[in-house]
């Protein structure tokens, strides 16, 4: 689905997307590398990004390339790790102010990605690995950021359904990586990881902004050209997968509310037609305040601190979270699965379908008007591989009836009810 007017081209290596607007002050890059999720390898690419950015071997520590980036008005350079579906996605991201609002003409862009082209491709190294100071600190830090997980404990619990749901399939395995992994990494084994990233992973890389098409395609060629990589990697699909039966899991923790987080298979991804419903469907069932879950949950029945419902794009599921006292767990987990079977009957109105939907196309709207939110879109509809106008796909979720509303609801299927609780039998 292709959201605005881009400009894609096959480059050696990458392939760039050029977004020219007069919307933003700032010019927005970012550069997302690719690669199927492996339980082998996941740590090192969660850390990877942290290590890259703190030095370059023309900025040898974090204070000498911050303070670069700071010379060119401000510039913003940030990265993180996500899963897109079946795939690992390392996303690095810089926002410079754009050149046509200042006094002077000092090539502003050209020199950020000067730095963006070091942070990527000419890191500091030393005897052939990274700097072990670095590495150490950042593994600290991953470390701390994989323990407290556990500290959250509706972010544990979302962790511990996706694991028992998913528990064959990559989309299982952890974003941040595991400890036990994290501590056999060193500079030299990392560096290695590196280089089998940049050569293998495939690489996009999104402008968007005041830029000139000609000059931003020859200052990227100069930045993200990778002459060793055909960016022809591998790209894994979610198999459809049919649960026989649904799970029942109940684990302890010292928690003071019981975590309560269920997982369906919707069977339905980004770029199926039944994608616009299920948008809808998730707003009416757990996705807005006025949803079912929300409305009986929650403030009908008293039973939750909170109730909502997501779902995930690129994989096919729906994720109920709620936070309830675990002497309500029973009669919480009854409440959540009839709302479900509400809206396989159509139990809702053609007026709630018509406040999702408008509710749905606000925050589509809202998510565009950023420039990494209509990055994010963009990439998700690239990755699907259909394309599709804004104005089209705006029409698409108004189109939506109750009808389409239920045929989506009915192919959802139930997979795993979790439920978190320091309570023994969970149900007392």
């Amino acid at each position: 689905m292709k959201i605005t007017k881009e400009t894609v081209r096959d480059k050696q290596g990458y392939r760039l997307h050029i977004l020219p607007t007069t919307k933003y002050k700032t010019v927005s890059i970012v550069a997302k590398f690719k690669a199927p999720l492996k339980r082998e390898g996941i740590t090192e690419r969660a850390l990877l990004p942290h290590v890259l950015h703190k030095a370059t071997n023309n900025h040898p520590n974090v204070r000498l390339l911050q303070s670069a980036l700071e010379d060119l008005y401000g510039t913003g350079f940030s990265s993180d790790g996500s899963k897109k579906g079946e795939n690992h996605v390392l996303s690095f991201r810089m926002e410079v102010v754009n050149e046509s609002y200042l006094n002077e003409s000092e090539p502003i862009l050209e020199k950020a990605l000067n730095i963006f082209h070091d942070v990527l491709f000419n890191p500091k190294v030393v005897d052939n690995g990274f700097d072990e100071a670095i590495v150490k600190r950042e593994k600290q830090t991953l470390e701390q950021k994989i323990t407290s997980i556990k500290d959250d404990k509706m972010s544990y619990a979302n962790l511990r359904l996706i694991d028992n749901m998913c528990e064959e399939e990559p989309y299982s395995l952890h974003v941040h990586g595991y400890l036990e992994d994290l501590k056999k990494i060193t500079a030299k084994s990392l560096y290695e990881h590196y280089l089998g990233m940049i050569e293998n992973d495939v690489l996009d890389v999104y402008v968007i902004g005041g830029v000139d098409e000609a000059g931003i395609e020859a200052l990227s060629d100069q930045t993200f050209t990778r002459v060793n990589s055909d960016n022809q990697g591998e790209h894994l699909e979610s198999e459809p997968f049919h649960p026989t039966e649904s799970k029942e899991i109940v684990e302890r923790e010292e928690v003071n509310q019981g975590k309560l987080h269920i997982g369906y298979r919707t069977h339905i991804k980004f770029g199926d037609d039944d994608y616009y419903a299920l948008q809808i469907f998730n707003g009416l069932f757990g996705g807005f305040p006025s949803s079912k879950l929300f409305m009986n949950v929650r403030e009908k029945h008293s039973l939750a601190y909170y109730a909502a419902s997501r779902f995930e794009s690129h994989k096919g599921l729906l994720l109920v979270f709620s936070g309830v006292d675990p002497k309500d767990y029973n009669q919480a987990k009854s409440i959540i699965l009839d709302q479900m079977e509400a809206m396989k009957q159509g139990d809702f109105s053609d007026e709630q379908v018509t406040d999702a939907k408008e509710q749905v196309v606000n925050q589509l709207q809202e998510t565009m008007d950023n420039a990494n939110g209509l990055i994010e879109v963009l990439y998700h509809q690239m990755l699907s591989g259909s394309t599709i106008q804004s104005e089209e796909l705006m029409e698409n979720i108004r189109n939506v009836t109750k009808e389409d509303v239920v045929k989506v609801a009915e192919k959802i299927e139930l997979d795993t009810i979790y439920f978190l609780t320091s309570q023994e039998g969970g149900d007392e």
